[in-house]
């Protein structure tokens, strides 16, 4: 999928909805308490940010100390950061869509997706690189099986052990 004609319309399409929104809002309710508003969430979220950061660093501190990898928590982390920003961005489109990355549940559920089709693209890429890939001990490695295909008659197995050479060396200083 190509990503730039998709930011390219995201960069278009978002400001001209925010501006729309903030008008309307503003005819609304006055644009006195329309700024107010957005100044409002904004402080919600940088309370929230500084929260949620903190209880993400300290979950990705204990899965590296348990020796795990804390994939999760670094995805959730830049969540957070984009989250963030777009809090501070004024408009309710971009701080509806920072809440989402500020709020555990949705943050989680997010990062699982992102997660997961990771995964697929990356077992996709394996298959394709992998399909001719000849491995030690004879055959071409099966990415969906996971186990050795037939011999190839071409390679011939062996093991080998690297021995110190002990021969002396005679050097023109050394000569008998």
């Amino acid at each position: 999928m190509r990503s730039f004609p998709i930011f390219t319309a995201l960069f278009l399409v978002v400001p001209i909805v925010e501006i729309y929104l903030l008008l309307e809002v503003g005819g609304l309710i006055g644009a006195f308490p329309t700024i107010i508003l957005v100044v409002l969430t904004a402080v919600i979220g940088a309370g929230l940010l500084r929260q949620q950061g903190l209880s993400t660093l300290a979950r990705l501190q204990q899965n590296m100390g348990q020796g795990k990898i804390p994939a999760q928590e670094m995805i959730e982390g830049v969540l957070l950061a984009v989250g963030g920003a777009l809090l501070m961005t004024p408009g309710f489109v971009t701080d509806t869509m920072g809440f989402l990355c500020l709020l555990p549940f949705s943050r989680k559920f997010i990062a699982k997706n992102i997660m997961k089709r990771s995964a697929d693209k990356m077992k996709v890429g394996v298959n394709v690189q992998m399909s001719g890939f000849s491995g030690f001990g004879g055959g071409s490695y099966d990415a969906n099986e996971g186990q050795q295909a037939p011999h190839d008659p071409n390679i011939v197995e062996g093991e080998f052990t690297e021995v110190e050479d002990k021969t002396p060396v005679i050097s023109p200083t050394n000569k008998q």
